[in-house]
């Protein structure tokens, strides 16, 4: 009498029977890198299709991907293997990839109000408004400080920011899994919806004569930030409450956005919990 073989494990990944699809469109696209991908398994509101893993990929990264899929409570793509060019011949050249990729479709699109959503009467919070952003890199790394400083949304310009890609999502590390990328049509009239709900706007602007470290960060605050070079565009700075500075010594004029963002943010829960 002959014996079935055993079930196979649910997180064991099967050799894909299908052939690869071409690069994304259509709005998908491939995300890559284990952090990125993780996140993304991980969060309900992320559609993903397929799941890719280099047939070198370890128990280890299948248990963490399987782990992460199970977390999201809703159905995720079994994992499948195949050989790594196959891989990269759907990504960018040069694609830092780890052996993981994902087809997923972009995340729901989220108002100004995910800035304030669900919190308390008179609880306070933080956003980053970046007017003028433009570089995915640079977006994906101001979500990843975002994310490590407990922001609530990062708000961007529509007309003026990237969309979401797979350099943004691998930039970002996980975190545009966790922190609303807002796209606001006019970024004056999203301050002013901030305001509305209790912010107070600071704007980082290096001919400011106060320094961040001095200005009341307490309550619901939101950062605003100017691209590198061109600052704050005048109705933008004319919008916000306050202007301040990071302090420099003068070795270099300015920061790059992402790194202006990541010491506001630390300044901003500096100045919180030491009040």
């Amino acid at each position: 009498m002959s014996r079935r073989p055993p079930p196979r494990p649910a997180h064991s990944p099967r050799r894909s029977g299908r052939p690869l699809p071409p690069p994304a469109g259509g709005g998908r696209l491939w995300i890559y890198g284990m952090h990125a991908v993780e996140a993304a398994l991980a969060n309900p509101a992320r559609p993903c299709h397929r799941l890719l893993v280099a047939q070198a990929a370890g128990d280890e990264v299948l248990d963490r991907l399987a782990a992460a899929g199970a977390r999201a409570m809703v159905p995720r793509p079994a994992a499948e293997t195949c050989a790594r060019p196959e891989l990269e011949a759907l990504l960018p050249p040069g694609a830092v990839h780890q052996g993981v990729v994902l087809l997923v479709s972009p995340l729901p699109e989220t108002g100004v109000d995910a800035a304030w959503e669900g919190l308390a009467d008179g609880a306070g919070g933080v956003a980053v408004v970046l007017d003028q952003a433009t570089d995915p890199r640079n977006v994906g790394a101001v979500l990843r400080s975002a994310a490590a400083f407990g922001a609530r949304a990062v708000i961007v310009q529509s007309r003026h920011a990237p969309d979401e890609t797979a350099a943004l999502a691998k930039a970002a590390s996980g975190a545009l899994e966790r922190v609303p990328l807002v796209q606001a049509t006019n970024l004056v009239r999203a301050m002013d919806e901030l305001k509305a709900n209790g912010f107070w706007c600071v704007g980082l602007d290096a001919r400011a004569p106060g320094s961040l470290a001095e200005a009341d960060l307490t309550g619901r605050v939101a950062l605003v930030l100017g691209s590198e070079g061109g600052g704050l565009r005048r109705l933008v700075r004319e919008s916000c409450d306050l202007l301040a500075r990071i302090p420099m010594s003068g070795a270099v004029e300015s920061l790059n956005l992402s790194n202006a963002a990541a010491v506001a943010l630390y300044e901003t829960a500096r100045g919180r919990k030491n009040s």
